[in-house]
C-alpha cells in the first residue's frame, strides 16, 4: 500500500508539472528537429499513461459502472494535454512567412492536433456534466456545458484556419511577393480574430461554470474550486485586453489566448476526477 500512495503522488507531481514543463521548453528551446522530439514525446506519452494508470486508471477494471464513467471522463478531459506535449518539441510557430511555408506540414499537424484536442475536451465536458447533474446540480452544469459547446465548434474553425487557410495564402502571398495582399485578406483575418477572442473566452467562462458546479455538488475541496474560478476569471479579463495594453497586461492576454492554455485547468479538473475516482 506504500508503495502504490508513493507512485501515485509520483504521478500526480509528474502530470500536474506538464503544462507548465510544455510551455517552458517550447517557449524557450524554440523549435527543434523532429527526429529529436518525436521520440522524446512518445517517451513522455508513455510516462504520462503510466502516470495516468497508477493514479487512477486502474479503476477501468473495476464493475461499478459510475467509478469506470468517473474515469473516462477524467481521461477525456486529461487527453488532449496527452497530445499537447508535443508542443515542446515543435515551440511556437513561425514568425516568418517563409518559415511557415518551409515547416507548412509540421503547421498543419499542429493545429489538427490541437482540433483533436478540442474535440476530445468537448466529449469530456458532456460527460462532466452526465456527472454534476447526477449529483443534483443542473445550473451551473447545464451553463458550463452550452459555453463549451458554444466555443469547441469555434475553436475547430479558428484553428482550421491558422492551420490550413493561412499554409495556403502564405504559400499565394510568397509568389506574389512585395507586401500586397488580396482585398479579402485583411476582413477575413478581422473574423478570425473576433472568433478566437471569443472562443476562448467561451472556454474560460465554461471552466468557471463547472468549478463552481463541482463546488455546490461538494464533488471538489472548495479551496481548489476557488483557484478554478479566479484563474479562469483572470483568463477572461486578459483576453479582452487590446494588445496595445502596456506590459505586462499585453503578454498576458497573448499567453491565456494561445489554443493550448485555455485546456490546462480542464486537464487539472482531469487528474483530480481520476486521484478520486475510487471515492464514488
Amino acid at each position: 500500500m506504500k508503495w502504490l500512495a508513493f507512485k501515485q503522488k509520483l504521478s500526480l507531481v509528474y502530470l500536474r508539472l506538464i503544462p507548465l514543463a510544455v510551455v517552458a521548453i517550447g517557449f524557450g528551446i524554440g523549435h527543434v528537429s523532429y527526429k529529436i522530439y518525436l521520440p522524446i514525446w512518445v517517451v513522455n506519452a508513455c510516462l504520462m499513461v503510466a502516470a495516468t494508470w497508477h493514479l487512477g486508471g486502474y479503476q477501468l477494471r473495476n464493475n461499478n459502472q459510475e467509478i469506470k464513467k468517473q474515469v473516462i471522463t477524467a481521461l477525456l478531459l486529461f487527453a488532449p494535454w496527452l497530445l499537447f506535449s508535443i508542443f515542446a518539441g515543435m515551440g511556437p510557430p513561425p514568425a516568418t512567412l517563409q518559415g511557415w511555408v518551409n515547416s507548412a506540414a509540421e503547421q498543419q499537424i499542429r493545429y489538427t492536433i490541437l482540433i483533436a484536442g478540442g474535440i476530445l475536451f468537448a466529449l469530456g465536458s458532456a460527460l462532466l456534466k452526465v456527472k454534476l447533474q447526477a449529483a443534483g446540480e443542473n445550473l451551473y452544469s447545464v451553463m458550463a456545458s452550452a459555453a463549451i459547446n458554444l466555443a469547441v465548434p469555434l475553436f475547430i474553425i479558428n484553428m482550421a484556419f491558422w492551420g490550413y487557410y493561412f499554409t495556403d495564402a502564405f504559400r499565394v502571398f510568397i509568389k506574389l511577393g512585395g507586401t500586397k495582399r488580396p482585398d479579402l485578406h485583411g476582413p477575413i483575418k478581422s473574423l478570425f480574430y473576433v472568433i478566437s477572442i471569443a472562443e476562448v473566452l467561451l472556454m474560460y467562462l465554461g471552466t468557471v461554470f463547472f468549478a463552481v458546479s463541482l463546488k455546490v455538488a461538494g464533488l471538489f475541496n472548495p479551496v481548489a474550486c476557488r483557484y478554478y474560478i479566479i484563474f479562469g476569471l483572470i483568463g477572461m479579463v486578459l483576453v479582452l485586453l487590446p494588445s496595445y495594453w502596456p506590459e505586462p497586461f499585453g503578454t498576458a492576454g497573448f499567453l491565456v489566448a494561445i489554443p493550448a492554455i485555455p485546456f490546462i485547468m480542464p486537464y487539472l479538473i482531469g487528474i483530480h476526477l481520476l486521484k478520486h475516482a475510487k471515492a464514488d
